[in-house]
């Protein structure tokens, strides 16, 4: 990913945001050729030291039956994000996006049986713990929860490289940046969201 210095982020509490918010994630490898799979993904810090991604695809996936321990993915989050129009300005200019995105660049461990259920335990207890009635791995009963996991591939992505990108018109004067923030606070929640961001790095 390319961040001009004006926008990169050293912020590794922000990349945990984002990536909680925005963990249907895309999975990237180019083993054999490029190929990406959208899944969902958690930053797993039970060892805060050696913190990864881990994820899991269709064991059917083209994707998932290239991929060997040691191979290298890339993991790409997008945060929020809008659209940032021209007419803003106080001069003429080109309209832009603001938005907020990670990338981690990584290797592939390919989950055992015991990690693949850790992994999808976890996964479910996330979203399921909001439901009116959530329906837990441990509702489901192990054999059956067993007997779905043979169709699961499950990875462990170790970082390698970790990318942070903050664009949020760092770029602009101070009475053009204010008016960005006031038009997107009209507009809809990703955009509002962005203002807030750029709120924050104001101060």
């Amino acid at each position: 990913m390319f961040i001009p210095k004006l926008y990169r982020s050293e912020d590794y509490d922000l990349m945990r945001e984002i990536i909680k918010e925005n963990s249907f994630a895309l999975l990237i490898s180019s083993v054999d050729k490029i190929r990406a799979t959208h899944s969902m993904m958690m930053l797993n810090e039970d060892d805060p030291e050696n913190a990864y991604i881990e994820t899991h695809i269709s064991r059917a996936n083209p994707q998932a039956k290239t991929l060997n321990d040691g191979d290298e993915v890339l993991c790409d989050f997008l945060g929020a994000h809008t659209y940032i129009s021209s007419s803003w300005y106080d001069h003429i200019n080109v309209s832009t996006w603001n938005y907020e995105a990670v990338q981690i660049h990584g290797t592939v461990e390919i989950m055992n049986h015991d990690e693949l259920y850790a992994h999808l335990d976890k996964l479910t207890s996330k979203y399921e713990s909001f439901q009116q009635c959530p329906m837990m791995v441990e509702d489901m009963g192990r054999e059956f929860v067993e007997k779905e996991m043979k169709g699961a591939f499950g990875i462990k992505i170790i970082p390698t490289e970790i990318f942070i990108k903050q664009k949020l018109s760092q770029n602009r004067k101070e009475s053009d940046f204010n008016t960005i923030i006031s038009q997107l606070e009209q507009s809809d929640d990703n955009a509002r969201k962005i203002a807030e961001k750029m709120k924050l790095i104001k101060k």
